[in-house]
């Protein structure tokens, strides 16, 4: 009997192991944990990058002509310093406008976890020339740098492009290729963003290269402009000077920038 009672307990034993509710159990606490919050990588996918946004000319360049005509090397020939920038038909400068989007630019990159750097504080200031400019993008060893304007070509023609640098051998071999997957990023996201066309005056399919821009030239990382828009165009005129739309430009910028570090 007692040997009979005792291969029922380990029956019982071996059953409780088995099927019992502790083995139906122990799936479950083998099952890997569903996050509850987004990684740090999907929250934050520029964290650890570095972006230079270099708005355009200055509020105070039109009052300082000697300081910002003064002549600058850029590595194929000599150029001013700087300029003044073009201007709304209704005098919104582009200056200003290039500020104003920058400055909400910023912070939806530094929500995507990049460190951002400007290239000047604010819009009362002079300059800096373009060769100083180039400089805080490779002192500051940017990922990408964007530099925002507003056209001013003639007033028939509308749309934006983005300018990538051309090869000036033994200056910037390494950086050509980059930015000009950096450029077609921007291009793509900001047309998607706004649902502005490609320039109907310039460049193709929205992109273009040139050598003789010295923000482009003296750059030593992956750097483009943007035209955002004919600031002389009626349309995109109207367009650009409205804060909304600004902003969508904005989100547009940072879109493009994310797809190319990403």
């Amino acid at each position: 009997m007692r040997a009979y009672l005792v291969a029922l307990t380990v029956s019982a034993a071996l059953s409780c192991a088995c099927g019992g509710p502790a083995a139906s159990r122990a799936p479950e606490a083998a099952q890997p944990a569903t996050p509850s919050t987004p990684s740090s990588t999907a929250a934050s996918p520029l964290r650890g990058r570095t972006v230079v946004l270099d708005p355009g000319h200055n509020g105070g360049n039109a009052s300082h002509p000697r300081e910002i005509n003064r002549q600058v090397d850029v590595i194929n020939g000599r150029k001013a310093c700087n300029t003044t920038g073009t201007e709304t038909a209704d005098g919104y400068s582009e200056h200003a406008f290039t500020w104003d989007v920058a400055s909400r630019l910023k912070p939806i990159l530094e929500r995507m976890g990049a460190r951002v750097v400007l290239t000047r504080p604010d819009d009362k200031g002079v300059g800096p020339c373009v060769t100083e400019r180039a400089a805080i993008g490779n002192q500051a060893r940017a990922d990408a740098v964007l530099s925002i304007h507003g056209d001013g070509a003639a007033a028939g023609g509308h749309g934006f492009h983005v300018i990538t640098p051309g090869l000036l051998r033994g200056h910037n071999d390494e950086v050509v290729q980059p930015s000009r997957e950096l450029g077609r990023a921007v291009r793509d996201a900001y047309r998607a963003g706004t649902g502005l066309p490609y320039a109907t005056y310039t460049a193709k399919d929205g992109l273009q290269t040139r050598t003789d821009l010295g923000g482009l030239n003296l750059s030593t990382r992956p750097a483009v402009f943007i035209e955002c828009g004919n600031m002389r165009n009626p349309g995109d005129a109207a367009k650009l000077s409205r804060p909304a739309f600004r902003q969508r430009m904005a989100t547009a910028l940072a879109a493009g920038v994310r797809d190319f570090l990403t």
